[in-house]
């Protein structure tokens, strides 16, 4: 009976001892889930600030910092145009943040030079402007208002000359010749392939669609517009070599003459 007795109450005393150990677990478990819960929330908490703090340090460095500001503009591609005249006339201001910089004002700007066929202005980070210039190159030589000037393949006047430069023909344009001649002619002496071009002497043009080359030898080609110009180029090189003349005529290429007399 006494064994008996102490048995039962040794039981009766582990059931309570059992719910509270699991009592203890299933607070355990349901502390852990709340935790859980905290730090997910605290973890996008945390990376908003993160976000926010590099967000705001970015903004500082590219707007307010002197890390990013201007110090040096870069100037490539000009031979003609010194790298001065390019900045003076780009007007980048040093000193400002690189990022607030106006490129489309300094490519403007410099595009309007007549020296400046095309121009590129772009960052190079952290602090650099870089001014990227193509400049026009001569074709020709014409004189206008007692200047010797340089003219690209496009018609545009951009240059002085000191002289003819050797090998390069001369335009010599008419009263009544306007800019849309001096066009013509530019394309014309663009057509010409190298070993002809050279021997030009100059170019007579009279209006947009009476154009002649005199050649060295003094022999002239009837060019008449600028139009089928490579054709025409084609046609004189083999006409000039097969015919000895001193008046050719390619205006139109598909039938081309020479004569003996203007």
């Amino acid at each position: 009976m006494g064994r008996d007795g102490g048995q039962g109450t040794s039981g009766a005393d582990a059931k309570p001892a059992k719910e509270a150990a699991a009592t203890r677990r299933t607070r355990r478990r349901f502390a852990r889930r709340q935790w859980a819960r905290r730090w997910l929330s605290l973890r996008y908490v945390l990376a908003l600030l993160l976000v926010l703090a590099l967000l705001g340090t970015s903004v500082y460095l590219v707007f307010f910092s002197t890390t990013l500001q201007v110090k040096r503009v870069e100037v490539v591609g000009n031979s003609l145009l010194s790298d001065a005249r390019v900045r003076e006339v780009a007007d980048v201001p040093v000193g400002d943040q690189l990022a607030l910089v106006d490129l489309g004002r300094a490519d403007a700007r410099v595009g309007s030079l007549a020296e400046v066929a095309s121009v590129d202005v772009t960052r190079t980070w952290p602090d650099v402007v870089r001014i990227a210039v193509v400049e026009r190159t001569a074709v020709a030589a014409v004189e206008l208002a007692g200047r010797l000037r340089g003219l690209d393949a496009d018609g545009v006047v951009f240059r002085d000359y000191k002289a003819v430069p050797k090998g390069m023909p001369r335009v010599r344009p008419g009263a009544n010749a306007g800019t849309d001649a001096l066009r013509e002619a530019a394309t014309v002496v663009s057509a010409l392939p190298d070993d002809l071009v050279t021997r030009v002497d100059h170019v007579e043009v009279a209006t947009v669609d009476q154009i002649t080359l005199v050649m060295r030898d003094q022999r002239e080609v009837l060019w008449g517009s600028a139009e089928e110009s490579e054709l025409k180029a084609e046609v004189v090189d083999k006409l000039l070599a097969a015919q000895q003349a001193p008046y050719y005529d390619v205006s139109v290429p598909g039938n081309p003459t020479y004569r003996t007399t203007p």
